[in-house]
């Protein structure tokens, strides 16, 4: 074994007080940064849930392979004219076309289905479920449309 060095009274300045500083830093690290807890202060007393990230969905492939046609086109929405002795009387009196529609269809989508398919504008439609299930539709005409010239020609109904 070497032998000892005897220690230097001149060479490290106040030994004690050094002693002091490293020990005080090991103890800092020992107990961390985060020694002094601060209570968060709650404003409100109910909690809400931190929103957190949300991505936009990327998915791996499609989960249709082509889209589905539209399932009420203009020929599915009207079904056929009807030609009873009361809506012959709404043709000439009134200036309205009867029909008898699919009964998932609107008001909108009866109006553009006339217009798509016998080139009529309509001021209103009425509708209503008769008793047997199916739907029923009144379309009024413009002024300038004769609802009798119509069925005539484009339904020839009368």
């Amino acid at each position: 074994m070497a032998p000892k060095e005897k220690k230097d009274p001149k060479k490290g300045s106040k030994p004690g007080k050094a002693n002091a500083k490293a020990s005080a830093a090991a103890k800092a690290t020992l107990r961390g940064v985060h020694s002094k807890k601060v209570r968060k202060v709650r404003l409100s007393t109910t909690f809400h849930r931190p929103k957190t990230l949300q991505l936009s969905r990327s998915p791996r492939y499609p989960r249709k392979a082509i889209p589905h046609e539209p399932r009420l086109d203009a020929q599915k929405i009207i079904v056929h004219p009807l030609n009873t002795e009361s809506a012959m009387k709404k043709i000439e009196e009134n200036n309205t076309l009867v029909f008898i529609c699919d009964v998932k269809a609107n008001k909108r989508q009866i109006k553009e289905a006339l217009k798509k398919l016998y080139d009529v504008d309509c001021v209103s439609v009425n509708t209503l479920i008769r008793p047997d299930g199916t739907k029923k539709a009144y379309a009024r005409l413009t002024a300038d449309v004769d609802a009798l010239d119509i069925a005539a020609t484009k339904l020839s109904i009368v």
